[in-house]
């Protein structure tokens, strides 16, 4: 069964937008270093609807080279096309993945079922030899696979052991597991919600795939590791560090127009990728459509990361370590914030 922390990698660019591969290098290392149980390499956070499929490819290979046996990999091989797909978690089984990543096909609009039958399902019987998670997020998919579909999936290939369940719904997921059995991992595709789902006898979820653990990914993988263990005040004391972190995957302000106000919501990765420039890690922008925050929403970024800062100095200290910034000195410069908002 998987369980503990995996790391959802962003994908690093330069200044002009190409793929940053030195920076990528960098993550890396610094993951394995940290101590996760491994990597998703070209999820959502790893910007995958703007990576090429050369992108994309070489993006699994140069992060499978380098982990080698020193973690898991999973590739984020997921599209709305199912011959895509069956392509891509080809080139991820050649390039050393251990794992693929399955998002629920997005737009088109499959019912479950054809998600199991039509997308799933050819995947793992190509590929028996892989791991396929099947990713659930239907906020950003439009679309669904639901448990009991998951489960005829699960009963039918060995190599269906696991989900990324990022429904936010505790009654879908304990249906999941009861359509699974215990055997079944479920992974949080939520850092906010990983220790309610591991404490929900329902849930039994064993882990997470995460977005914040690419600031902190030895604090992550030590609260997973603590609730694992049954040491729930520790997992707690973690979460209660790290929850400024937590509410940062997603930063809504409100902002003037001419014709009224309206909102801008920030979605992962761009106040992620903000907060790893703040901090000095190899990051650079986010690909088009997605671009810069408002200031607001980047002050929104600075605060949280110096309220995890006051919460508990250690957990930068590795990044500190690694990349030879000051953090202390970061934090305090307001002026880092330039260039990161419209």
């Amino acid at each position: 069964m998987l369980k503990g922390c995996f790391t959802a990698l962003i994908t690093p660019m330069t200044s002009d937008g190409r793929v940053d591969v030195a920076g990528l290098d960098k993550l890396v290392d610094f993951q394995i270093a940290q101590g996760v149980t491994g990597l998703l390499v070209v999820g959502t956070t790893g910007e995958s609807p703007t990576l090429s499929w050369s992108e994309h490819n070489h993006v699994i290979e140069r992060v499978c080279s380098l982990v080698k046996d020193r973690a898991y990999t999973i590739a984020g091989t997921g599209s709305n096309n199912t011959e895509e797909a069956l392509r891509g978690s080809e080139h991820a089984r050649d390039a050393g993945a251990d794992a693929v990543l399955l998002v629920d096909p997005y737009y088109n609009g499959p019912s479950s079922l054809e998600i199991a039958r039509e997308y799933i399902a050819p995947v793992a019987r190509a590929f028996p030899q892989l791991e396929v998670i099947p990713y659930i997020i239907p906020g950003r998919s439009g679309t669904q696979l639901l448990p009991q579909d998951l489960g005829v999936l699960n009963a039918e290939f060995t190599n269906i052991n696991a989900v990324k369940e990022a429904t936010g719904d505790l009654e879908n997921m304990a249906a999941t597991r009861t359509a699974c059995g215990d055997a079944f991992a479920i992974l949080s595709g939520d850092d906010g919600l990983a220790l309610t789902m591991m404490a929900d006898a329902a849930i039994g979820c064993t882990g997470v795939v995460s977005v914040m653990s690419n600031i902190a990914p030895r604090a992550m993988q030590s609260m997973i590791d603590a609730h694992l263990a049954g040491n729930v005040e520790e997992a707690a004391r973690i979460r209660k560090n790290l929850a400024p972190l937590f509410s940062m995957c997603g930063v809504t302000t409100t902002e003037d127009t001419p014709f009224g106000s309206r909102a801008v919501k920030a979605r992962n990765p761009l106040p992620l990728k903000t907060l790893m420039n703040v901090l000095g890690m190899p990051s650079g922008p986010c690909r088009r459509p997605l671009g810069k925050m408002t200031q607001d929403g980047a002050r929104v970024v600075l605060d949280r990361a110096r309220e995890t800062h006051r919460n508990d100095p250690t957990l930068f200290a590795p990044i500190a370590d690694t990349f030879g910034v000051d953090i202390e000195a970061r934090l305090e410069d307001s002026a880092i914030l330039r260039n990161l908002f419209y």
